[in-house]
């Protein structure tokens, strides 16, 4: 057998159903074994659309997702996807051609040394030099990206091994077992939260991405419900518990909910569960909750009062964790009694509720809030980066689970689109919905070639505001409306565009005609691309400055144009 047939049978083994990728000049060898293979290969436009869809595959199904690249530019395209999934802790492997092992260090044609650019962006990087090496080296590569904290991981290849061929039942050997942290004194941290817990007027709980990634949904809602401890998120947990539940406050930080963010300044103890604490979230750290306790879990030791110090710091699976701790409280008869608590927290968001002027010029979040009144909470709702990601997660009530795609860590515009295509293949059948702006859209809008050569369906609702809307608001606020190439003179046609591409398009272009074109993008069958033109002079509120605390929020109350700075006391 050969080297690029180990590797396709190796994927058929471990359940790999679809592979996203652009060949090229080093991976012909293994395109022409793959063609023959059971694996569905998506031909995107670019090699970050390949790892792109595949980060959004992996999102929705919760399985690796894969990539193929080729060489040189081939792989280095796909750079910035691998950092994308490295931040946001998504599953990935990435398998790049490489030149012949000869011709390695030689500035060859096409010759780029990724395994060293992307060392700081995944778990690990292999480079293969001996064919014999490829059993041992596919099996840690996919056990890494899977195991404790779920990441991304390269695998370079010269042409040689994929050509070369041995006999690979004789040859099979393991690697060095890397160190697992060892995870003790669990059962005297459960003693100290349960204590915790007991004493604490105001907790609440901190869900994050690690949540989705321990696949604990059923244990987090089974202890908020029996604890009736209200809930905030990151971002990255937004949809893990459904926004629709009454224990759900919405997302905190710098675009948060008011409620949220409130309750977060208020607590006295913050549970916080498989997140990153990060500068979106904690402003200055030194200044961020002085007066709570905090416990914070998590799978990987190093996130541990990286970013904030924390007074019970536990290292464990989230789900594990869970469950301990609901046996704790059980044993000791826990008898939630935080009532006071949850009477301000009601107060908060009668008082502090998300608001817009919803009269003319469209507001974006008028179409978010129609698209979802429409779609309903089950679809899976993808963003893009910018002023609309923030929007959605504000406006849209994701109930799914994995049914939120979006860029966390890295913010990278142009997930979007590829993001969508990996999520509908991955989830065959499912409506997606994607909100994008006109500037993210521009950065992968070739992909819109791979959603309709596969007729897949997604909806696609551009919000433009003929801006970088993130970046405008930026400079209307603290560069003292000095709008430095952030509005745009020039904008494509994207309805003729989608045309082009063969995509039925639709336009919205004031608020009269939200609802009826909203559901006949929703109800016509395949992709729709919706362009909707919405305000260019719209910010996302609250906000809260860099370096601001959670609780000091610039914001529109009470449905007054105007802006002004709450507390919560």
């Amino acid at each position: 057998m050969n080297g690029a047939e180990y590797i396709v049978k190796f994927l058929e083994n471990k359940g790999v159903d679809i592979i996203f990728g652009y060949p090229g000049g080093q991976v012909l060898f293994l395109y022409d074994v793959l063609g023959r293979s059971s694996i569905k290969h998506i031909l995107t436009r670019h090699e970050q659309g390949a790892v792109h869809a595949a980060d959004g595959y992996a999102r929705v199904t919760g399985r690796p997702g894969v990539c193929f690249a080729t060489s040189g530019p081939g792989a280095t395209n796909l750079v910035t996807g691998i950092a994308n999934a490295y931040l946001d802790s998504v599953p990935l492997i990435a398998i790049t051609g490489q030149v012949g092992l000869a011709s390695i260090g030689r500035d060859s044609f096409q010759e780029a040394d990724i395994m060293g650019i992307t060392m700081p962006v995944t778990k690990h990087s292999y480079l293969i030099k001996d064919i014999e090496d490829l059993p041992a080296i596919l099996d840690e590569a996919w056990n890494v990206a899977v195991s404790n904290c779920p990441g991304p991981v390269l695998i370079d290849i010269p042409k040689d091994i994929f050509e070369g061929t041995v006999d690979f039942s004789t040859v099979h050997k393991s690697l060095v077992t890397r160190k697992i942290p060892y995870k003790n004194g669990l059962t005297q941290q459960i003693a100290e939260v349960v204590d915790a817990l007991t004493k604490a007027k105001n907790p609440l709980v901190f869900i994050g991405g690690g949540v989705q990634a321990a696949r604990a949904w059923d244990s987090l809602l089974e202890f908020m419900e029996y604890t009736n401890i209200p809930g905030v998120t990151s971002l990255m947990g937004k949809g893990v518990v459904s926004d629709n539940y009454p224990g759900v406050l919405g997302m905190v930080g710098m675009h948060g909910k008011p409620v949220a963010n409130l309750a977060l300044s208020h607590c006295d103890l913050l549970l916080a569960l498989g997140v990153r604490f990060s500068d979106r979230v904690t402003g200055k750290p030194q200044n961020f909750l002085p007066k709570t306790k905090i416990v914070h879990v998590d799978i990987d030791p190093a996130e541990l009062s990286k970013n904030i110090r924390v007074q019970i710091p536990v290292v464990c699976d989230v789900k594990l964790f869970l469950a301990e701790l609901l046996k704790g409280l059980h044993a000791h008869k826990f008898v939630p009694s935080i009532d006071p608590w949850l009477d301000c927290i009601n107060s908060w968001r009668k008082k502090y509720p998300l608001s817009y002027d919803r009269g003319a010029p469209l507001k974006p979040q008028h179409i978010i809030e129609e698209v979802s009144r429409q779609a309903g909470d089950k679809v899976i709702v993808v963003t893009d980066v910018g002023q609309h990601q923030m929007f959605v997660a504000q406006y849209y009530p994701v109930g799914g689970r994995r049914n939120f795609l979006s860029s966390g860590g890295l913010g990278t515009m142009g997930f979007g689109l590829p993001a969508a295509v990996g999520a509908s293949l991955g989830r065959p059948g499912s409506m997606v919905v994607l909100f994008t702006g006109d500037g993210s859209i521009q950065m992968t809008i070739q992909e819109l070639a791979t959603i309709s050569e596969h007729r897949l369906p997604v909806k696609i609702f551009i919000l433009n505001n003929q801006c970088l809307g993130m970046v405008r608001q930026w400079q209307e606020l603290f560069y003292k409306k000095h709008y430095s190439n952030s509005l745009f003179s020039f904008n494509p046609d994207f309805v003729s565009l989608a045309g082009a591409y063969r995509i039925k398009a639709l336009k919205i272009s004031g608020l009269s005609e939200v609802s009826a074109k909203v559901a006949e993008a929703l109800q016509t069958p395949g992709p729709v691309l919706v362009e909707c033109a919405v305000s260019q002079e719209e910010n996302v509120l609250p906000m809260v400055a860099p370096g601001g605390k959670p609780n000091e929020m610039l914001g529109r109350w009470d449905g007054e144009a105007y802006i002004s700075r709450i507390s919560g006391e």
